[in-house]
């Protein structure tokens, strides 16, 4: 009898999905981490990513900072740290924006985060119920989406142009909203060299945003990771700028600007959400990697990061540059891209009639990657665009992989 018993149960496998939530059983692995997985060991040029390039760490910078941690501030460093963050480094940042941006110390609170992902899975705990209308950009970034969706909100997309996010059809969705008797909670902008896109949005659109926030009563959501790579152009402030009321949650990062590998981001908002976000966290993580904040402190307040921008925008600007040459000289007629002013992206739109989704076997067998345009849209219903990286692989490497796009466009306009 226990024979038989051990051979029927060896016959009936664990099934292992019914012990999944139901959120768990939706969940959807990012298209952008996976298709990396694919191209990162092949011959393939990688077009995909928004990565950093390696060469721009200052690893000897951070080598001579850990140093000097671990033999003055090892009792910090190595112990458990404050939820909100290492309070030098909050004050540190505090003191940055202030400078660079005019946001006034005064006036918000700073909590350290494990990168700004960790930020909008916090947003989407702290404000949204099932149901609540969540108002993002078309497109817009991809894993901010798959954050806030886990919470099921309704998505309403307000489509894009060159100076970023259309805030008439915008003003125009808030008052059908309104008569529908549906209130906005948020709206998710990333106003600077926005990815996808790398467009940026017009002050006068940021200014006007402001405003509607005040007369439709909703919060704004401001990603802002990259607008510090800046090649061209002037400057424009945040829209956390101009927001007297403590509407603008802002949210920063040091990957772009410093290291990845570190994960650290920040929130830069009233006390009142800050101290709501705290508390979730506690539930999260306990508290971001001390051991980096201090690090992230002495390479603030030592004034290692405002030496090393410009470094980074003198190395990315040739590839940069590179890109929009390539584009130029290889893409069809019928072809049309952006030419952002900084960041790490250009949005490529091809002719209708190509899903590029379905094209990126092809391109990937011509030796180049790219990401499908269709995942940066909430309700996936673009399918003839794509996303181009210029960061992390060099000029000549970013003109052949664009070369070799072009071609394969080519192939698929004659199908057309």
């Amino acid at each position: 009898m226990h024979k038989k018993l051990e051979k029927k149960l060896a016959s009936e496998p664990l099934n292992f999905e019914s012990f999944f939530s139901e959120k768990a059983l939706q969940m959807k692995a990012s298209e952008i981490r996976e298709l990396l997985k694919l191209v990162e060991t092949s011959d393939v040029i990688s077009l995909a990513g928004g990565l950093p390039a390696p060469e721009t760490f200052p690893v000897d910078v951070i080598k001579k900072i850990a140093q000097e941690v671990l033999t003055e501030h090892a009792d910090k460093a190595l112990q458990y740290g404050t939820t909100k963050g290492f309070t030098p480094l909050r004050l540190a940042l505090a003191r940055w924006m202030e400078k660079r941006y005019g946001i006034p110390m005064s006036k918000v609170e700073i909590m350290i985060v494990a990168g700004s992902q960790q930020a909008l899975d916090l947003i989407g705990r702290v404000f949204i119920n099932p149901g609540d209308v969540v108002i993002v950009e078309a497109p817009t970034y991809l894993a901010a989406l798959n954050a806030f969706k886990y919470y099921e909100p309704e998505f309403v997309s307000i489509p894009m142009d060159h100076d970023g996010m259309r805030i008439d059809i915008l003003e125009e969705k808030l008052e059908e909203l309104k008569k529908e008797g549906k209130r906005v909670k948020f709206v998710y902008t990333v106003s600077t060299f926005q990815n996808p896109m790398g467009v940026t949005m017009s002050l006068e659109r940021r200014k006007k945003l402001i405003e509607l926030a005040k007369e439709y009563d909703f919060l704004i959501v401001e990603d802002n990771p990259y607008s510090e790579l800046r090649y061209s152009g002037e400057p424009i402030p945040p829209i956390k700028h101009y927001d007297d009321e403590g509407r603008v949650i802002y949210l920063g990062t040091f990957s772009k600007i410093f290291a990845p590998g570190f994960r650290l981001g920040w929130v830069s908002a009233h006390p009142h959400f800050i101290r709501k976000m705290e508390i979730a966290k506690q539930a999260v993580d306990l508290c971001a990697n001390p051991f980096g904040q201090v690090i992230a402190w002495k390479y603030v307040e030592e004034g290692h990061l405002d030496e090393h921008i410009p470094k980074i925008i003198e190395f990315y600007r040739p590839r940069r540059d590179a890109m929009l040459e390539a584009l130029e000289e290889f893409m069809p007629d019928g072809v049309e891209w952006t030419r952002p002013d900084g960041g790490m992206f250009v949005w490529v739109t091809l002719p209708e009639g190509i899903d590029t989704k379905l094209m990126m076997e092809k391109a990937v067998a011509k030796g180049v990657a790219y990401v499908p345009g269709e995942a940066f849209f909430a309700h996936r219903d673009v399918k003839n665009t794509l996303r181009l990286n210029f960061t992390y692989v060099p000029e000549d490497t970013i003109r052949e992989g664009v070369k070799r796009l072009a071609e394969t466009i080519e192939e698929e306009l004659r199908k057309v």
